[in-house]
């Protein structure tokens, strides 16, 4: 594979993104407060943590580990198109995955931020182009209205939007994603310390991702009170204003309705066969054979990001990757989104356009 001539750029954009360059990037805290003010949802500590997570991708090793598998041809035989981004933005930095692997496959990225996430995006193209110059500012841009003149498209929205998406680009090659949630299958042996771990799957960004544990599927007898104890260091959630507000909205709503819940102040616990939980809250569903619950799991695979289980519990006969506890807010940059591979859907138009 030849060497990317933005390779060091990237690597640059890693210890920016990082917090390894003294006031800038994760070290920035007015960069970090600009994000909140834009979006209250976006907490300095969760903005840092997403900057970290991503900039761990961007180290040399690591990219040349991702890249590996792939023949990217060279720039003057990689007729660089232009692909349309539609990013999501219920988590800081949730769409720099597609830019990251529009810059990679050597094509030209046109840039829809999200309103909820317009701030830390375009600082870290910013931080990029200040060290790479004309070769990185002349690879993107961004667009404010809607999208034209692309060759592809990558989006991500709602479901409603998705299916607005499918009609309105249906003449370019095209990847759109919809809502998809993550799972948790217990099997009852999990330690004091595996339950905490699961708190980090499902309280980390507010519960508010796609790889956020909104249903626990729970062995029939299981003490639900061993969550609770575990998880008392998110109790500082019911502080944050949003999340408190919806709290305490489907906390009235399924008082009314008379619905049996379980509440420790910072989430509601209510057995429910759906799959969604609100911010807030999280459904639960008791099984007595595992078969069950693989089978249900299969039915609703395309609602479904990741599946969270106790590594040396009875392996899952399903389709969703499933990953282990405390590691659904931890992909690596080739655990692809709905596990459509970005990187050779960019390839191969590539190739189709030679």
């Amino acid at each position: 594979m030849h060497r990317n001539p933005l390779e060091s750029s990237f690597v640059h954009l890693g210890k920016w993104l990082r917090g390894e360059i003294s006031g800038e990037g994760s070290d920035d805290m007015s960069l970090l407060t600009a994000a909140e003010e834009a979006n209250r949802w976006f907490t300095p500590e969760h903005s840092k943590q997403a900057m970290i997570a991503v900039g761990d991708w961007l180290i040399a090793d690591t990219l040349a580990q991702w890249m590996r598998p792939y023949a990217v041809p060279s720039p003057e035989n990689n007729p660089a198109l232009r692909i349309g981004l539609i990013l999501a933005g219920n988590l800081p930095m949730v769409g720099w995955h597609d830019v990251l692997c529009v810059l990679l496959s050597g094509h030209f990225a046109v840039i829809k931020c999200s309103s909820s996430d317009a701030i830390l995006i375009p600082a870290a193209l910013s931080a990029m182009s200040k060290h790479g110059g004309e070769e990185v500012t002349s690879r993107f841009e961004f667009v404010p209205g809607p999208m034209r003149e692309v060759d592809a498209v990558i989006g991500t929205g709602s479901n409603n939007t998705k299916r607005h998406f499918e009609y309105y680009f249906s003449h370019v090659p095209r990847i759109l994603r919809g809502q998809r949630t993550s799972v948790a299958v217990l099997d009852g042996k999990e330690t004091e310390a595996d339950c905490v771990e699961l708190g980090n799957d499902v309280f980390g960004y507010f519960g508010m991702g796609c790889r956020s544990v909104t249903k626990l599927f729970l062995p029939r007898g299981f003490d639900l009170d061993r969550l609770f104890a575990a998880w008392i260091s998110w109790s500082f959630l019911g502080n944050h204003n949003k999340y408190a507000n919806n709290y305490d909205y489907h906390k009235a709503i399924w008082l009314l309705n008379q619905d049996a819940l379980l509440e420790n102040g910072f989430v509601l616990l209510k057995e429910d066969r759906q799959w969604v939980s609100p911010v807030g809250t999280l459904y639960y569903e008791f099984y007595d054979n595992v078969i069950e619950v693989e089978a249900q799991l299969d039915v609703y695979q395309d609602g479904l990001q990741c599946v969270i289980r106790r590594p040396e519990a009875d392996r899952l006969k399903v389709s969703t990757p499933v990953v282990g506890l405390g590691k659904a807010q931890c992909p690596a940059p080739w655990d692809y989104a709905d596990e459509v591979d970005t990187m050779k859907f960019l390839l191969e138009l590539s190739l189709q356009h030679d």
